[in-house]
């Protein structure tokens, strides 16, 4: 078997056939270079405005912007009834797929029907525009009608994954000052139904500013009940009209804050505002993955209680009129086939999903996808971290039958909407690289100091123009927003701590996080490069890597692996047959000191490998806050077996 990667040097032209119809040409590039503003004020007349703006861009008091200052809209109104006015009432908004095997089939004028009973409902409880409600709910329609409710009248929503805990949501509700909160008895995960409820419950009798609670029936578990506060989702919503006027905003007003976790124990409510945000996610959407409304079936595989579900599964394909999937469950529930399964029966035609799902798919084996008809698919995307190129060329070739473009998409929370990535008509791809700033986004690579880099060099990404998407603030404290993201190279330069590379050709490599960054005996080598390194070998599914601090060299690498099922654990065998193949792959200085074979790694809840745990337990510390953990049993099976993991002589 092969132990060095065959993606190296490999490109892959845009299809004609897909290039010759494409929704954005080259041409996008100088017209967004010749007058960025002119550019970004074309891609918000796609949307409707009850009154044109003044001023696109308000920067004169960096770093907080203003977007189409004076500009008024609503963005309900936007992704549900223009469409419905347009003549598109009978278009499926959502197929959504149970994990369990039920369905349901939304159109756009159902979606407009739900949208203005739920708006009703929150009014009749008294939520007025800038009151903050908190939204806690599995994968199902009710979550997205819930959101677009508080977009419809001003209510700024505040969606928390819904795998938290009463803590993480007690903290999130104090934060914010929420004053209702929409949740479920329940969803399905892993065959099984996953109580919500008592969590909600928890973390209200903490909240005294929550007045009600909105609970919607889905696994018709027995829920403990506050009389006067609680309120069945069918009782309240459903014998409201399906009238409803929407009122404009400014395109300041807020739209929603997102919790991310920050260094500190306090989370970062991070604040997106409306028109900039719907301006970019809808234009993104539409360019990145060359929507066709009248032909696509969208889907992006991701929770709604991330930004990528919020941006690529609500705003931007609702303000596109697509069609999408929204599923409930897990890959796994009831066969290891259940998405491959989904796109057959949808023909779902551009799938976007995370890395660590791919690599998951991978350790699975292809024969998996082989058994569906994956025909339907024509372009591919990945979201949220870097992706490796083996797992890039693997979901090429045993998803999209080698014929569709992956779209390496870098963004952030913070960013609201994609920032770097190829364009399926336009771009050379190469495999492992997020490639090039969107149009109208201004990325560079710079050194320590803040000058940028000639290619072929390793730096820090920044962002050097405001951007229409951009977080307007960390909600109540203007000094860390500022602390956070614009302090490293001043108040001009967005910083959020990710490291990268360009190549000999200009193309931006993502390196993660720079906390992610290595240095070994001076050189800094990043964990990305060298977990890429591993998953290159055949054995190899997927890798964690972290720095753990070494009296001799500063850092040694420490590595996690998770084999393939068709790879061997050989034990101190296969530990020299991977150190090896680093070394050759990257150099001996990035040879692992550790490699550990694991049955899993630590993840959060949106598949990111927790590597701060594991560099906890490299260092012999106490473990930290594992409160986002999907399953916190995975620690103590790694603290076991690290003392007796082979490392170098």
């Amino acid at each position: 078997m092969s132990e060095t990667s065959h993606a190296e040097g490999r490109t892959f032209d845009p299809p004609q056939q897909l290039a010759a119809h494409a929704n954005v040409g080259p041409d996008v590039y100088d017209a967004a270079e010749r007058d960025r503003l002119a550019f970004w004020a074309e891609q918000a007349r796609r949307l409707t405005w009850t009154q044109e703006w003044d001023e696109v861009l308000d920067w004169s008091n960096p770093p907080f912007a203003k977007w189409f200052v004076g500009g008024k809209l609503n963005v309900a109104y936007n992704c549900v009834d223009r469409h419905v006015e347009d003549g598109h009432g009978d278009q499926v908004a959502y197929f959504w797929e149970g994990e369990p095997g039920d369905t349901r089939r939304i159109t756009y004028a159902e979606l407009k029907d739900e949208v203005c009973k739920a708006a009703n409902a929150l009014l009749e409880l008294g939520v007025r525009a800038g009151d903050r409600v908190a939204i806690y709910m599995p994968m199902i329609p009710e979550t997205v009608i819930a959101m677009l409710a508080c977009a419809r009248i001003g209510a700024v929503h505040m969606v928390v994954f819904g795998g938290f805990s009463a803590d993480a949501l007690a903290s999130r509700l104090d934060d914010a000052g929420a004053v209702l909160v929409i949740t479920s008895d329940g969803g399905y995960r892993r065959g099984a139904p996953s109580a919500l409820k008592p969590a909600v419950d928890d973390a209200v009798s903490r909240s005294p500013g929550v007045r009600n609670v909105i609970v919607v029936k889905r696994t018709e578990q027995d829920v403990e009940w506050t009389e006067g506060r609680d309120l069945w989702w069918d009782d309240v919503v459903e014998r409201q009209s399906t009238e409803h006027e929407p009122e404009s905003f400014d395109a300041e007003h807020p739209l929603y804050i997102m919790y991310t976790s920050g260094t500190t124990a306090k989370p970062k409510g991070i604040l997106h505002t409306s028109g900039g945000y719907l301006t970019q996610v809808a234009y993104t959407h539409w360019a990145t993955f060359d929507l066709k409304p009248d032909d696509d079936v969208y889907w992006t595989a991701a929770d709604v209680g991330w930004v990528t579900g919020h941006s690529y599964i609500v705003y931007g394909p609702l303000a596109n009129r697509a069609t999408s999937v929204m599923y409930e469950g897990t890959p796994e529930t009831p066969h290891r086939g259940r998405w491959w399964e989904i796109i057959q029966k949808y023909g779902v035609t551009i799938l976007y999903t995370a890395p660590t799902v791919i690599r998951t798919f991978m350790k699975w084996g292809e024969d998996v996808p082989k058994g569906f008809d994956l025909s339907s698919l024509r372009v591919l995307g990945s979201v949220g971290e870097p992706i490796n190129p083996e797992a890039w060329l693997w979901y090429h070739e045993h998803i999209g039958g080698g014929r569709c473009p992956i779209m390496d998409t870098w963004w952030q929370t913070e960013t609201g909407a994609h920032m770097i990535t190829p364009l399926p008509g336009v771009t050379k791809l190469v495999p492992g690289s997020a490639q090039v700033p969107f149009p109208g986004i201004s990325a560079k690579v710079v050194d320590d100091e803040g000058n940028e880099l000639a290619d072929d060099s390793t730096g820090l990404l920044v962002l050097t123009e405001p951007w229409p998407s951009m977080l307007r603030t960390i909600w109540g404290d203007d000094d860390r927003y500022v602390d956070t993201y614009w302090s490293r190279f001043g108040k001009n330069v967005y910083f959020a701590g990710d490291g990268a590379k360009k190549d000999a050709d200009g193309n931006i490599w993502l390196l993660g996080r720079v906390d992610d960054v290595m240095n070994v005996s001076g050189h800094r080598i990043s964990t990305t490069e060298v977990e890429s390194s591993l998953v290159g070998h055949a054995a190899v599914a997927e890798a964690a890597v972290v720095g753990a601090s070494d009296p001799t060299t500063g850092q040694g690498i420490v590595a996690f692996v998770i084999l393939r099922e068709s790879g061997t654990d050989s034990g101190d065998e296969l530990v020299q047959t991977l150190r090896n193949h680093v070394a050759r792959d990257i150099g001996p200085i990035a040879k692992p000191r550790q490699i550990m074979v694991v049955q899993e790694l630590p993840k959060t809840r949106s598949g990111k490998i927790m590597r701060r745990l594991l560099r906890d337990i490299a260092e012999n510390r106490e473990l930290g806050d594992v409160t986002t953990l999907t399953d916190s049993s995975v620690m103590n099976m790694i603290k076991e077996k690290l003392p007796a993991a082979p490392s170098e002589d």
